[in-house]
């Protein structure tokens, strides 16, 4: 599958990507990591509950609110393979357990406060996703 390069859109992105990591440190003195976001919404506590299902609820419906506001709908493509969502979705979650934090948090919030934990996880994240998508590209 080719990709095309959008610089604009791909600023724009990384632009708000960076805001609402400035914001939540800001609001909630959080760092912006998805996986715990998540895993924080059964821990059954109402107020923290309440902005963790506000952010859930609002990576999903994104995609929605940009299609509606440019007419643009975003390409992505998801296996119809229930078995393999299931794995990676598993693989995801154990691989956030063992790393600590996710892509978000140690990508975006850990690399920016110069963490080196980050830094280290951040380098297997991306020699990971090169080498799945060479595999899945090339071998597969």
């Amino acid at each position: 599958m080719e990709t095309e390069f959008t610089p604009i859109m791909s600023l724009l992105g990384g632009v708000l990507i960076g805001l609402s990591a400035v914001l939540m440190m800001a609001s909630f003195g959080r760092i912006t990591g998805v996986s715990g976001i998540l895993g924080g919404l059964f821990t059954f506590t109402p107020f923290t509950n309440l902005w963790r299902l506000a952010f859930v609820v609002g990576v999903i419906l994104s995609p929605f609110i940009f299609r509606k506001a440019t007419g643009i709908t975003p390409d992505y493509h998801v296996s119809s393979d229930v078995v393999i969502l299931v794995i990676g979705g598993l693989l995801v979650g154990l691989g956030t357990v063992i790393g600590s934090g996710c892509t978000s948090g140690h990508g975006v919030c850990g690399m920016a406060r110069l963490s080196k934990r980050s830094f280290f996880a951040t380098a297997l994240f991306m020699v990971s996703a090169i080498v799945t998508v060479y595999v899945m590209r090339h071998v597969i």
